[in-house]
């Protein structure tokens, strides 16, 4: 069965799961990228990006669940790109280079129309403008049965859980306190929504929490 999950999102000890101030040279907020040194350390990662070697071990398994059998993404505009209002012209395309992770259709939820884009490795991005439930509409349906991965960030991750449309949690748990910046689940109250922890996992760099509706 079809299910909406946010997988190998990465927290701080303090709960943020973005840093402050994102920016061109801070694309996760200022000290946001310390959350996922258990991840760039991985063999998974390091395919990724067309390299070789990386760390194996629980880390790298939980990194390589968390692109299992997902047949599209959503993100909030901010995991797209730094740019702020309407859009300039189309020069953008994201932050990765030509072939981004994703190798599946990408839902962006922006207040502001675009083309999709279309990439190298099979990722296209399309600009939702008419809101939440309408990407997850879409999404589900570019899946073709398979799962579709809330990718963030916090705001989108949150509007998600308000709107009880998430099945599955898999958090990466880094021993970082960042202190400021992006909180994952304040003022949200996970038992109300039927969420339970079922998993947890030390990993090399991360705890990992899998976390399911009842």
């Amino acid at each position: 069965m079809s299910k909406v999950r946010v997988a190998a999102f990465s927290i701080s000890l303090d709960g943020f799961g973005a840093g402050p101030r994102q920016d061109i040279n801070n694309p996760l907020g200022v000290r946001g990228l310390e959350l996922h040194a258990w991840f760039q350390n991985t063999e998974v990662f390091n395919k990724m990006h067309g390299k070789s070697g990386g760390a194996q071990g629980i880390d790298n398994d939980f990194a390589a669940q968390s692109f299992e059998n997902i047949g599209a993404w959503i993100l909030g505009r901010n995991m797209f790109g730094p740019v702020r209002g309407p859009w300039k012209d189309n020069s953008w395309k994201g932050w990765w280079g030509g072939n981004p992770p994703y190798h599946t259709p990408v839902f962006v939820l922006t207040h502001h129309a675009r083309p999709p884009v279309t990439m190298e490795g099979g990722t296209t991005f399309y600009f939702i403008t008419d809101g939440l439930a309408s990407a997850l509409e879409q999404a589900k349906e570019a899946a073709k049965g398979k799962d579709v991965r809330i990718g963030g960030g916090v705001s989108v991750i949150r509007q998600c859980l308000t709107a009880d449309r998430i099945d599955e949690i898999h958090l990466a748990v880094s021993p970082v306190l960042l202190g400021e910046g992006e909180h994952l689940f304040s003022g949200i109250n996970l038992p109300k929504l039927g969420f339970t922890s079922i998993r947890t996992v030390s990993g090399e760099k991360a705890t990992h929490f899998l976390i399911q509706k009842r």
